[in-house]
C-alpha cells in the first residue's frame, strides 16, 4: 500500500510537473513583419534568442521564419490569417491543406505550440468574418487532430473591446451582440480542448484617453501608494493591467466559463509616437515593459487579484518598431529593437536582469496632454501620384473638405499638389480624428507642429 501510495503521489507531481511546464512563466515575444526595413529571419531569430525570449508570435505562417526557427529551443505560435477563416469555416478539406502545407514541413523541428485562428478578429474585420472563427477554430483543431499533432493548442487572440463594460473588474461583461454567437461557443471550444483566452491588454490605452483620473504610476506598476478595491468583489487592485485581466475572467465567469486560461498575447507600450500622443516614450515603455515581465516571471507566479498564484503565459508586443503599420504614430513605435537591431532600451526577457544594469533612461517629456495646434501635411519625399489619390480620396469625404483649394478659392494658391494634399490631410484630420481617423494616409501623412501655412 505504501508504495502504491508513493507512485500515486509520484505521478501527481509528475502530472503537476507537466503541467507547470506546458504554461511556463516564460515570456516571449510578437515578431511583427509590417516593415521594410527589417533584418532577415535568421538574424531575427538571433535577436530574439539575443533579448531572453523563450517563445515567439508571428501573425502568419511565414515558411523562411519557420525555417529560421528550425532546430531552435524557441516554442512557436503561428496564426491563420483573417482572410482565409471565412472558407475554412466551411470547408474541412481547406482546413486539412492548410495544416498539411504550413505545420507539416516544419513540425517537430520547429516547436510549432499553439495556432492563433485569426488574429483580433472582431476588432478589425468585417462583422460577417465573426462567425467564422469558431467554426474556423473547430476546423483546423479537426485537422491537427487527423495529424496526430495533440500538443498544438488552437485558440484566437481578442482585444479589450470587446467587453462593453470592464470597470470595475467585477462588472466585466462581453457586448451583448458577440456574447452568446461568438464569446459562448468560443469559450465552450477552449475549455473542452484545454486552450486558452489569448488576449491583447494594453493599458496604455486606457491611460491615454483618461490620463486626468488614471494615474501614470499605475499604469506603470511603479506606484506603492495606490491601491483600487472593487466594490462588489473587494479584491484590491494595486495596477492597471490586474484590473484589465480581470475584467475578462469575470465577464467569462458570467458565460459560466470561469475557468479557462488566460495567456497574455500582446502587450506592451509606445516607445513613440505623434506630438500629440501623450505619455509614448522611451521612459515609460522600458518602464512598463520591464515591471510587467518582472510580474510575469515572478516565482511562485502572482497571478492577478481574481486568480492568484496563477501563471500567465505571455508575449510582449513587439520585436522591432515597424514603419509600415498603419493607424497613429504609436503603432509604428511598439518595438525593444529598432530595425538595425539595437536596442530601442535595454531589456531582458527572462527577467533576470535588475533595473541597476541597465543605462539610464532618457526623461519623458510628453507625459503631459499636448496643448498646441497639430497640422496633418504630405510627408517629405513622397511618391507624386500617390499623393494625387490620397488626395482624392479625402477630398471626397465629409463637408466640403476642400473647397477652399479649388480655383479661385482662398487657399488655391499655391498651385501645388502637395500643398492641396496638406491642407486636405488636414481638413480631413481635424473633422474626422474624434472619430479614429489618423494621419497617416498609407504613410503619405505625417503631423506637424509648424503651421504649414508658413512654410
Amino acid at each position: 500500500m505504501l508504495k502504491m501510495g508513493l507512485l500515486s503521489l509520484f505521478f501527481h507531481f509528475l502530472f503537476l510537473s507537466i503541467s507547470s511546464g506546458e504554461i511556463s512563466s516564460q515570456v516571449g515575444i510578437n515578431y511583427g513583419q509590417l516593415g521594410d526595413n527589417l533584418p532577415s529571419p535568421e538574424k531575427s531569430v538571433k535577436l530574439i534568442q539575443s533579448i531572453g525570449a523563450k517563445r515567439v508570435k508571428i501573425y502568419d505562417a511565414n515558411p523562411d521564419i519557420l525555417n529560421a526557427l528550425r532546430g531552435t529551443d524557441l516554442q512557436v505560435s503561428i496564426m491563420v490569417p483573417n482572410q482565409h477563416l471565412t472558407n475554412i469555416s466551411t470547408n474541412q478539406k481547406l482546413a486539412d491543406s492548410w495544416i498539411q502545407s504550413n505545420i507539416l514541413p516544419f513540425y517537430p523541428k520547429v516547436k510549432i505550440r499553439y495556432l492563433l485562428v485569426g488574429n483580433e478578429v472582431i476588432s478589425s474585420s468585417p462583422k460577417e468574418i465573426w462567425y467564422s472563427i469558431v467554426p474556423a477554430m473547430r476546423k483546423i483543431k479537426n485537422a491537427l487532430n487527423t495529424h496526430r499533432l495533440n500538443k498544438i493548442k488552437v485558440g484566437t487572440s481578442m482585444a479589450m473591446d470587446v467587453l462593453e463594460s470592464s470597470f470595475p473588474p467585477s462588472n466585466g461583461t462581453f457586448r451583448s451582440d458577440i456574447a452568446d454567437p461568438i464569446v459562448k461557443p468560443m469559450l465552450q471550444f477552449l475549455s473542452r480542448t484545454k486552450s486558452f483566452y489569448f488576449l491583447d491588454v494594453y493599458p496604455y490605452f486606457p491611460w491615454s484617453t483618461d490620463s486626468n483620473n488614471i494615474n501614470l504610476d499605475y499604469a506603470l506598476f511603479v506606484s506603492r501608494t495606490i491601491k483600487y478595491t472593487d466594490p462588489v468583489s473587494n479584491l484590491t487592485y494595486s495596477n492597471l493591467f490586474d484590473q484589465m485581466v480581470d475584467s475578462v475572467i469575470f465577464a467569462m465567469e458570467k458565460l459560466g466559463y470561469p475557468d479557462v486560461r488566460i495567456w497574455i498575447a500582446e502587450t506592451g507600450w509606445p516607445n513613440a509616437g505623434d506630438i500629440d500622443q501623450i505619455g509614448a516614450n522611451i521612459y515609460n515603455a522600458a518602464t512598463y515593459n520591464r515591471n510587467v515581465i518582472k510580474k510575469l516571471t515572478a516565482k511562485p507566479p502572482v497571478g492577478t487579484p481574481a486568480r492568484p498564484g496563477r501563471v500567465l503565459p505571455s508575449f510582449i508586443f513587439a520585436l522591432y518598431n515597424e514603419n509600415q503599420k498603419p493607424g497613429p504614430g504609436t503603432e509604428r513605435h511598439f518595438g525593444l529593437l529598432y530595425p538595425n537591431g539595437s536596442n530601442v532600451y535595454g531589456i531582458d526577457l527572462s527577467g533576470k536582469t535588475p533595473d541597476s544594469a541597465y543605462e539610464p533612461l532618457p526623461k519623458p517629456t510628453n507625459n503631459e496632454p499636448y496643448k498646441g495646434k497639430v497640422w496633418c501635411v504630405a510627408a517629405r519625399g513622397v511618391n507624386v501620384s500617390e499623393v494625387g489619390s490620397a488626395l482624392s480620396y479625402a477630398c471626397s469625404q465629409g463637408n466640403k473638405t476642400c473647397d477652399p483649394i479649388q480655383p479661385g478659392k482662398e487657399c488655391f494658391k499655391p498651385d501645388s499638389l502637395v500643398w492641396h494634399a496638406s491642407y486636405a490631410f488636414s481638413s480631413y484630420w481635424s473633422q474626422f480624428k474624434k472619430t479614429g481617423a489618423t494621419c497617416y494616409f498609407n504613410g503619405l501623412a505625417t503631423p506637424t507642429a509648424k503651421d504649414p501655412s508658413k512654410f
